[in-house]
């Protein structure tokens, strides 16, 4: 009843959190506006060093930025866990699985489970965008930006991705975690080849488990004891910095693409649950909802593995062999609520821009997309800095295309945010659904 108690609690802190941080980060976002239409702009330069300012930025020397070290502490406590997580977890599951042909149908269901959802929120993104558009919501006037202050990251071929995944030097995809396709295929083969051994890599299986101990504690208190004050620094930091001169032309984007992945997250993936398992999918909602929570606040996939493997284990009963493959693998290539905004971009950029879209295009658009948000880093903003590989396939490069690109750059924080909820339950769903289709399912622990 206490373990109960306290996961009520974890819940209840974290949803206060986010309330407070949005109440106080707008309040300040109100009172900046006020202060600069008043001209007292360096009373709101005060309070911006005490509590907001970058602190690593160049003009963040002398500034105090508690709100920003709070949330960075955080933020990179969750991050140090990321690559050792992933590889201990996964690399016991693989060790665990005594059947070949049962990681195969684990394998199998979750990229079909992955994929399928893909399809539906690209569908569904490109339904409401193409409607926005043709109702004439996307006309806007673009700001007179340069180009070049667009913010991108170099145009690749997604199926590099293939290659990439297989790692020449692995001790540089251990230390960044930006490679943590890499580390998956790394802790496969460990795990494997572990499994095929038997006794013989009993030493190196000891270790993990306990290094697993060591990580689960570290993270239990950090995500019950610092997160939600991580939380309301994040959330509250996030409104107070971020300027309104750019969201009355681009408001029907924001508004439309939130509203979207919104409805998106509380309906297909209950839907999804109900239609592949019969389980109740209010019980799912009510016990994933704070994985939701810390994705908005943090704009990670990565931030939040172990709230979700958590989650997944002690509150929807999933066992701890399939979790440890599915989470993970999901973290890496499940980022669909990307490819839901990536639809909303792109008709908004092209719209923006003078051309055409047409529905022809949109679906090659969302095949593009899928591409390339499989190989998309699990950090925050790559999802936007990808757009640039959608247009250069589409052949949506020109002046026109870059300008109405560096306006979503701008404004697409709040988008980014609110994608992240897709991604990370979507991950949780697909555990779900392989979980009761192997039978490992805690029913018990499911309804409870």
């Amino acid at each position: 009843m206490s373990k109960e108690r306290k996961k009520n609690s974890v819940v209840k802190n974290m949803m206060i959190a986010l309330v407070s941080g949005l109440i106080v980060g707008i309040a300040f976002l109100l009172l900046r506006e006020q202060l600069v239409n008043a001209g007292r702009e360096d009373v709101w330069g005060v309070i911006n060093k005490l509590l907001f300012q970058d602190i690593m930025a160049k003009d963040g020397v002398g500034a105090l930025g508690l709100f920003y070290i709070v949330g960075q502490l955080f933020m990179r406590g969750l991050q140090m866990a990321i690559v050792p997580l992933v590889l201990v977890s996964l690399s016991l599951a693989m060790c665990s699985i005594s059947s070949s042909s049962k990681l195969g149908r684990i394998a199998g269901r979750t990229v079909l489970g992955f994929v399928s959802f893909y399809m539906v929120g690209a569908f569904f993104g490109g339904v409401v965008a193409f409607g926005m558009k043709t109702a004439g919501f996307f006309d806007v006037t673009l700001p007179s930006e340069a180009v070049t202050d667009a913010a991108t990251i170099d145009v690749f071929n997604p199926l590099s991705v293939l290659v990439e995944a297989v790692p020449s030097n692995i001790t540089f995809v251990f230390s960044n975690n930006n490679s943590i396709l890499a580390v998956v295929v790394v802790a496969i083969i460990m795990g494997l080849c572990m499994n095929m051994l038997g006794e013989k890599t009993d030493p190196l299986k000891k270790v993990l488990e306990s290094g697993s101990e060591v990580i689960n504690l570290y993270l239990t208190f950090l995500i019950n004891r610092v997160g939600p004050i991580a939380i309301f620094c994040l959330i509250s930091r996030t409104f107070a910095i971020y300027g309104i001169e750019y969201l009355a032309p681009a408001a029907a984007y924001i508004v439309g693409a939130m509203i979207t992945l919104f409805i998106l997250v509380v309906t297909i993936y209950p839907i999804g649950i109900w239609i592949t398992t019969k389980l109740n999918p209010i019980q799912f909602i009510k016990k994933i909802a704070k994985v939701g929570v810390l994705g908005f606040s943090t704009n990670s996939s990565a931030a939040c593995l172990p709230l979700n493997i958590r989650t997944n284990q002690n509150e929807l009963g999933c066992s701890e062999e399939i979790t440890s493959f599915v989470l993970p693998t999901g973290m890496t290539i499940n980022m669909n609520g990307t490819t839901v905004m990536h639809m909303f971009a792109a008709t908004f950029i092209a719209t923006s821009a003078g051309i055409n879209v047409t529905p022809s295009q949109l679906v090659v658009v969302a095949f593009l997309s899928i591409a390339a948000a499989m190989g998309c880093p699990a950090i925050p903003i790559a999802g936007t800095t990808l757009i640039v590989t959608l247009l250069s396939g589409m052949g949506w490069t020109s002046d026109a295309c870059m300008i109405a690109y560096a306006l979503v750059v701008a404004i697409n924080r709040p988008v980014e945010m609110a994608l992240l909820p897709l991604n990370v339950i979507g991950d949780a769903t697909v555990n779900v659904i392989v979980n009761q289709k192997e039978k490992e399912l805690d029913l018990d622990v499911y309804n409870s």
